[in-house]
């Protein structure tokens, strides 16, 4: 199973679901992104998962396909 950049398993992300994923089968990677402000955040910082930033939960974050308030949770910041 490949989890993407934000933490989501990419056979359940919506975007890989209905076939609008930018990179296709790789799934989504840290790097330079215009499509995924995530993925580009994760390679400026040098994080393959957005978890594994100390800044995580952030306003990137928001953007992504996991609920805010669950990564807050989850960062056991909440």
């Amino acid at each position: 199973m490949k989890i993407g950049v934000c933490g989501i398993a990419c056979e359940k992300c919506p975007r890989m679901t209905k076939g609008t994923c930018p990179n296709k089968e790789t799934g989504c990677v840290p790097k330079e992104n215009p499509f995924c402000k995530i993925a580009s955040c994760a390679y400026k910082k040098g994080v393959r998962l957005c978890f594994e930033c100390k800044q995580f939960p952030c306003e990137t974050t928001k953007s992504g396909p996991i609920s805010y308030g669950y990564c807050t949770y989850i960062a056991g910041k909440e």
